[in-house]
């Protein structure tokens, strides 16, 4: 019986490559069965990838209604009567009380002026050499006249930097520039006042308060530098080469009465647990009121059930049987829904307030939980200290759904355990089907040999057919 050749062959035969193909489709069943149930472990991981961030969501939002120094329960307002005069933040050490403030002067650093010079870019010393020496310190007594100072002293802050004036530097702009990337603690710019010596070197110090005063010392060169920039102002007023423009101050105020002096407008620790920032003199005094940050506990609590229900929303729907969900059925999930519901169950002990409804959290039929904003605001404002007991102690709220998310979360908790038990059973595939594949391999090659080698006794056949045929027609 005759063949039909076909694609992949010569002659009479059989198409080998369409035979391999179909023979390997089917012993590959086993990989693909692999590449399904890997596929799968694969969504579940997923899934509780999901799970696992809106856990770790409720974390957060349990945590902020915990005991933890960043709680909102401890969270305080600071509330100034004039926003222009000063503004205030309060922490979790603050006390709740009223405040009077008075502002005798605001903090300023000290700015001064060389003598102007017809161009910033001119060489202004030979080149020579010169060591400029930038000390900050305080000026204390003497009188001020005409922006110098006569019978003053000046206390180093024991903390100096030199720099070189040379050739490559030996401009306005080079000073300048020498002077910014010293660290000195000095800022310099170049002022154009639009006299016939335009531009004039200004110095400020990058800090406010009398102790980030300037001096300026010098050595060396041939002079140039030094009757520029050398300024000692407790010495003669001939030796203060640079006029000072603002003196350094401190920001001196009283609170309660109390007088006060900061070198910065900012201040930490004038009010326990109060930060100030100073902005205007005043003429009158200002108040400050500190008080509990009820609208920040609203917003916590707002925050809590909003990720409580996201998350049981969540692991409800994904457990769900003929859900669709990769978890469908999944016992882990229904587990932690029924430790939720009985967290949120059990009443809280020791306290005036001991249940969730008590401030208007209640539970609706599909188990999520809702609101009632007008009476947790008006549990908050009788009862502050009870709601924050009713979240914040060791058998509250914020404390237990605390701590049953950061052990779920844990290094060796229940997420970290089923991410590695997958990660396993995914591993396992991959070493299962790294063997099949070469065993698929070594199938391919038998099969693509034994289908070669009927090929080659098929034309032998078919040969030996056609020589036999042609000799009996000649009989």
């Amino acid at each position: 019986m005759a063949t039909t050749a076909t694609s992949g062959t010569s002659g009479m035969g059989v198409d080998v490559n369409a035979i391999v193909t179909g023979l390997m489709s089917i012993e590959r069943r086993p990989i693909t069965r692999l590449d399904t149930k890997e596929a799968s472990y694969q969504a579940k991981l997923t899934a509780l990838g999901t799970i696992k961030s809106k856990m770790a969501t409720l974390q957060t939002a349990a945590n902020n209604l915990g005991s933890s120094s960043t709680s909102s329960l401890l969270a305080f307002k600071a509330t100034p009567s004039d926003a222009t005069i000063f503004s205030a933040s309060a922490g979790s050490t603050a006390v709740a009380g009223t405040y009077s403030l008075n502002v005798t002067s605001l903090a300023q650093s000290q700015k001064l002026v060389a003598v102007g010079q017809v161009s910033s870019s001119a060489a202004i010393s030979d080149g020579t050499a010169t060591t400029v020496t930038i000390d900050i310190g305080t000026i204390s007594g003497g009188t001020l006249t005409a922006g110098k100072y006569s019978g003053a002293t000046f206390t180093s802050g024991g903390t100096t930097k030199s720099l070189t004036i040379d050739g490559t530097n030996n401009t306005l702009a080079g000073i300048r520039d020498a002077i910014n990337a010293a660290g000195a603690g000095v800022t310099a710019t170049i002022v154009n006042d639009g006299s016939g010596t335009p531009y004039r070197l200004a110095l400020s110090s990058d800090n406010t308060g009398v102790s980030n005063s300037i001096k300026i010392s010098t050595s060396g060169g041939d002079g140039t530098i030094n009757t520029l920039l050398a300024h000692d102002p407790a010495g003669l007023p001939a030796a203060q080469n640079l006029n000072q423009t603002v003196a350094a101050q401190n920001a001196l105020f009283d609170v309660n009465g109390i007088q006060i002096s900061k070198n910065s407008n900012t201040v930490t620790d004038a009010i326990q647990g109060v930060s100030l920032t100073l902005s205007k003199v005043t003429t009158s005094a200002a108040t400050l009121t500190v008080s509990r940050d009820t609208a920040a506990v609203t917003s916590a609590v707002t925050s809590f059930v909003t990720a409580y229900n996201e998350l049981y929303t969540a692991m409800r729907n994904s457990s769900a049987y003929k859900s669709g969900s990769a978890l469908a059925g999944d016992p882990t999930l229904r587990s932690f829904q029924t430790e939720m519901r009985n967290i949120a169950s059990t009443a809280v002990s020791g306290g005036n307030l001991s249940n969730l409804f008590d401030i208007g959290l209640t539970f609706k039929t599909d188990g999520t939980m809702q609101q009632d904003t007008a009476k947790l605001d008006s549990a908050i404002a009788t009862g502050f200290s009870n709601v924050a007991y009713l979240f914040n102690s060791a058998t509250g709220f914020g404390t237990r759904f605390n701590d049953w998310s950061t052990s779920a979360l844990a290094l060796d908790g229940t997420f970290a355990n089923r991410t590695s038990s997958l990660n396993q059973s995914i591993k396992e595939i991959g070493t299962q089907r790294t063997a099949l594949e070469a065993r698929m391999s070594s199938l391919e090659t038998m099969y693509r040999r034994q289908y070669t080698s009927l090929n080659v006794a098929l034309t032998q056949m078919n040969q030996t057919s056609t020589y036999l045929s042609q000799q009996l027609s000649r009989l």
